[in-house]
């Protein structure tokens, strides 16, 4: 038998050393990990192996996430052969650590709570405290054996478990008397409010677990329930959020349909009329008819105009098609990683509208001619992604020189690479070119030679774009507190029905925040509405960024080092970028068709 100095070289010659990777860190900070679930059920029997794998530590004061025996001080246990997946579920918020005044205490204790159904299950409660496994098997013989040969028969699922950390002071002397795997003899309490282990220079720490085994009635099938089921509380505020928004919805509406139903009527009415009786002069006139011949003018930047309603289909496509498929359970978080896999899958293909997109509204700009539609097809294809890929490496690169197992490995930068341009750039190229060949809109007025004068406005007409998106915000503000936690504060985001409704509201609040906004820049003689009309909801991206800052800064108050607040900032402004292409592509879109209605509703001499 090997001395125990070789095998705890930083340990005590005690108890046991195990080492179970549920965010457990020498950080001093706390740290969350999630079980790796399985995708196909599996049954055992009485004086079965129970193997559980290490994912990775992740701590909330970097958000990096490192390999478990990355850290100096643990023992490692000898190699052995890689467990198959076990069929549970659950998650564990574990504190590696805490600090009194200027004391620190480890947390070198955990307590295992393995919920098991079995065929004739009564709930019956079993309690041990066994030996671990080795290498990534955390833990063996977790099943107790019992003597008769029915209960040995009898078949076991593990529907899930918990994890709880706790800082013990063992007896020393008791310690030094065991060897790896030997079984702690004296009881131990656990208790995370009373840290016992204290860190001191030079003091050897010991690391125990205890497991306690609990029958439950839940099945395999619904072991996920309990992490899925949504808490009466956050149900509420999300339906409270919800109300909320379909009050904005329901206010803006209601001035859209005065807007269409009596303003515009009234004044179609009143400029028929003057028509009719030949009285109609400019000295007479006033409202958006006067820029008749300029409402259709080209905006400046076509070329970057066309880019960013691509980008915007593209982007919102996705967003809809995965919360879609989400919220019908296609992308459950059992399925480990299947949601950012639809969201990459749904972004590729949907190339195919975005270059569509771009490439017609191209051929709309220029009355008709698809000359250049391959540049427009080809930036679509390259800002957005891009810009993200610019990112992603960058984040990359500094993931990678803090030794942190977030850094994707070459291979798989390779294989998105690959994906983009094998796949992405082709499909936007497709889809621009039946862009080109597809029948432009015709404009219902021509347009003047000489653009007409802008009159002066008492306000900077920006101020206002600007104030448009608080109401879109306003959507999602609540939605955004849950989707920032289940990013960087390790919760499981669930409630996709909700995000699917939150996300058709904000999409109908767009389209009324830019409807109203160009009709009152047209009745003020403003012809200049493209831009104004994306950036209008666009401007929700502002709000957003305010959040994620705010966030930052109020909610991750324990984030620490530039690398995190890089990974942080980096991917924060993805999003916003994100949400402003999505938001001012639906503004957008709803302004240019009421335009055309507008204008195309009254006879222009």
């Amino acid at each position: 038998m090997s001395s125990p100095k070789s095998l705890l070289p930083t340990t005590t010659a005690a108890a046991v050393c195990i080492f179970f990777a549920f965010s457990f860190s020498f950080l001093l900070t706390s740290s969350v990990a999630f079980y790796l679930p399985g995708t196909y059920p599996r049954t055992y029997r009485r004086g079965d192996p129970l193997a559980a794998k290490a994912n990775s530590m992740t701590s909330l004061a970097t958000e990096l996430p490192f390999s478990y025996y990355s850290l100096p001080f643990l023992c490692r246990p000898p190699p052995a052969p890689a467990p198959p997946p076990s069929p549970s579920a659950s998650s564990s918020s574990a504190t590696a650590s805490t600090r009194r005044g200027d004391d620190y205490f480890i947390f070198n204790h955990l307590k295992f709570t393995v919920r098991v159904h079995g065929d004739a299950d009564d709930g019956d409660r079993m309690t041990t405290t066994l030996i671990p496994g080795t290498g990534d098997v955390a833990v063996e013989q977790l099943i107790p054996r019992n003597a008769t040969d029915e209960e040995e028969e009898e078949e076991f699922m593990v529907v899930g478990f918990e994890v709880a950390p706790c800082s013990v002071r063992h007896d020393r002397k008791l310690a030094e008397r065991l060897d790896m795997y030997d079984e702690y003899p004296a009881p131990i309490e656990c208790d995370a409010r009373s840290p016992g282990m204290r860190v001191a220079a030079g003091e050897r720490v010991a690391f125990t677990y205890d497991v306690e085994f609990v029958g439950s009635a839940v099945r395999w099938p619904s072991r996920w329930d309990a992490y899925l089921r949504s808490e009466g509380g956050a149900e509420r505020v999300h339906w409270l959020s919800i109300l909320g928004s379909l009050a904005v919805v329901a206010m803006l509406a209601a001035v859209a349909v005065a807007i269409m139903l009596r303003t515009v009527r009234r004044d179609l009415a009143r400029y028929e009329a003057l028509d009719a009786a030949a009285e109609a002069k400019d000295d007479e006139l006033s409202g958006w008819k006067l820029v008749a011949g300029d409402a259709f003018r080209p905006p400046s930047c076509p070329l970057l105009l066309c880019v960013l309603v691509g980008e915007g289909v593209q982007i919102l496509g996705m967003a809809a098609a995965t919360i879609f498929f989400a919220a019908l359970g296609f992308m459950s978080p059992a399925a480990r990683g299947a949601l950012i896999s639809g969201m990459l899958l749904f972004f590729l293909v949907l190339g195919t509208a975005g270059g569509y997109a771009a490439a017609r509204l191209w051929k709309t700009l220029n009355s008709g001619d698809p000359a250049g539609w391959p540049a427009v097809s080809w930036r679509v294809a390259c800002a957005f992604p891009g810009l993200a890929s610019f990112v992603l490496v960058v984040l990359n690169c500094l993931l990678s020189a803090s030794h942190s197992t977030g850094a994707l490995p070459s291979s798989l930068l390779t294989f998105l690479l690959f994906t983009w341009f094998c796949i992405s750039v082709p499909l936007t190229l497709v889809g621009g070119f039946f862009g080109a060949k597809a029948p432009h809109v015709e404009f219902p007025t021509p347009t003047n030679q000489i653009p007409r004068e802008v009159p002066m406005r008492r306000y900077p007409p920006w101020l206002l774009v600007l104030a448009a998106g608080a109401l879109p915000f306003a959507t999602l503000f609540v939605e955004l507190l849950f989707i920032f936690s289940s990013l960087w504060m390790g919760r499981v985001y669930y409630v996709f029905g909700f995000l699917l409704l939150v996300l058709g509201l904000f999409v109908v609040v767009c389209a009324e925040v830019a409807l109203v906004l160009t009709y009152v820049h047209l009745c003020a003689e403003d012809w200049r509405w493209w831009w104004k009309a994306f950036f209008a909801p666009g401007s929700v991206a502002v709000y957003v960024l305010v959040y994620a800052v705010k966030y930052l800064v109020f909610d991750l108050k324990s984030l620490s080092g530039p690398v995190s607040a890089a990974l942080y900032l980096g991917y924060s402004l993805l999003m916003v970028l994100a949400v402003m292409l999505a938001a001012g592509t639906v503004g957008f879109v709803s302004s240019f068709w009421f335009v055309h209605y507008l204008f195309s509703s009254v006879k222009i001499d």
